[in-house]
């Protein structure tokens, strides 16, 4: 497809979302002056949903820094972080976050990660967020069972269908890394069903790419599992990266002065509503999430508040990475132009 056509294509996507979206929000017919609920929000509920915003996209930027410097790689925190936001903004733009980690690998490989490391960095954190909020995700519906039961009804299968999806990723990957032949015959397979329907051109080169891909895994994670320390780094990550985005309904209830349901109970439907949408092939899990929202929330946000409370949510999860992430791709130029020109003239030489 042409290139013009598809920023042009997203961006109409873009558009339309947000256009549903604020007709949601303001043609709830029980919201009899939205204008004055949203005079009335919490300006501190809200900086803390921006709070929400970075602790995520930091600590999701340190658990990749932390696996390339163990490697050996000499990259900032700050660097990682852009090429994260980079990421954050493709997954946002394509269908099932397919272009979030490639272009994310491609921002490292600038960096000067070669592609096979910057794959494995974010095949770990990949796992490690999987495991952690289907972990946490798990805990507090055990804790809050009888809640999520009355409040999601039949609506909970969704939830069950979604756990057991973003869970079944991570023995996957693994099997990647530990066993690895089986996954090379497999991948053989589908190579050579990419060269029948004409997607791969050179099935040798594919294998051999295959092949590497999957030795460097195999070392990196068995590595790994020898330095606990770092295995533990990156679950606290991850632990906290995905509580940073979960919690982000929580300060948006307070923000609208809502009382009467626990923090930690709406933190369970937040992380239950994660499971449950992310695998959408939708960009941004269009649809899925907002839907999710007012089914998952419905009766907690009181007043006819909801279809602004859904508003204010996806901007501070969604369209925030969009915006952000559009100076990162724009700033990157600058950045590589800035870092060829230290590497000409090193220690501000002419």
């Amino acid at each position: 497809m042409n290139p013009k056509l598809k920023k042009l294509l997203s961006f109409l996507f873009i558009l339309v979302s947000v256009g549903t979206v604020v007709i949601i929000a303001f043609s709830n017919p029980e919201m009899k002056n939205a204008w004055e609920a949203i005079s009335k929000l919490s300006l501190p509920w809200i900086g803390g949903l921006l709070l929400c915003w970075f602790v995520y996209v930091l600590f999701e930027a340190m658990g990749t820094w932390i696996c390339l410097r163990r490697r050996g790689y000499d990259i900032s925190l700050f660097r990682v972080l852009g090429t994260g936001l980079i990421g954050m903004y493709y997954s946002n733009i394509t269908p099932g976050a397919s272009g979030g980690q490639p272009m994310q690998v491609n921002s490292l490989r600038k960096a000067g990660i070669p592609v096979e490391y910057g794959t494995l960095a974010l095949t770990v954190r990949f796992v490690m967020n999987q495991f952690a909020v289907c972990m946490i995700g798990l805990i507090l519906f055990l804790i809050h069972k009888d809640f999520v039961y009355k409040q999601l009804g039949g609506a909970i299968w969704a939830a069950r269908i979604g756990w057991l999806i973003n869970f079944a990723s991570v023995p996957l990957v693994l099997l990647a890394a530990f066993k690895r032949n089986w996954i090379q015959k497999l991948g053989e397979k589908l190579i050579g069903l990419g060269v029948k329907i004409h997607v791969i051109r050179n099935p040798e080169a594919a294998k051999v790419r295959l092949s590497g891909m999957l030795d460097t895994y195999h070392e990196a994670l068995t590595e790994m599992t020898h330095r606990p320390k770092e295995l533990i780094a990156q679950l606290f990550c991850s632990a906290v990266s995905v509580l940073g985005l979960t919690s982000s309904i929580v300060f948006t209830y307070y923000a609208f002065g809502q009382s009467g349901t626990e923090w930690s109970q709406i933190l369970t439907l937040s992380c239950l509503l994660f499971v449950s949408a992310s695998y959408t092939p939708l960009p941004g899990a269009n649809g899925a999430q907002e839907g999710g929202f007012l089914l998952y929330f419905r009766g907690i946000f009181k007043d006819g508040t909801i279809g602004l409370a859904l508003l204010i949510w996806r901007f501070f999860t969604y369209y925030l990475f969009l915006i952000v992430g559009v100076f990162m791709v724009v700033g990157e130029k600058a950045i590589l132009k800035a870092e060829a020109r230290k590497n000409r003239h090193p220690q501000g030489l002419p």
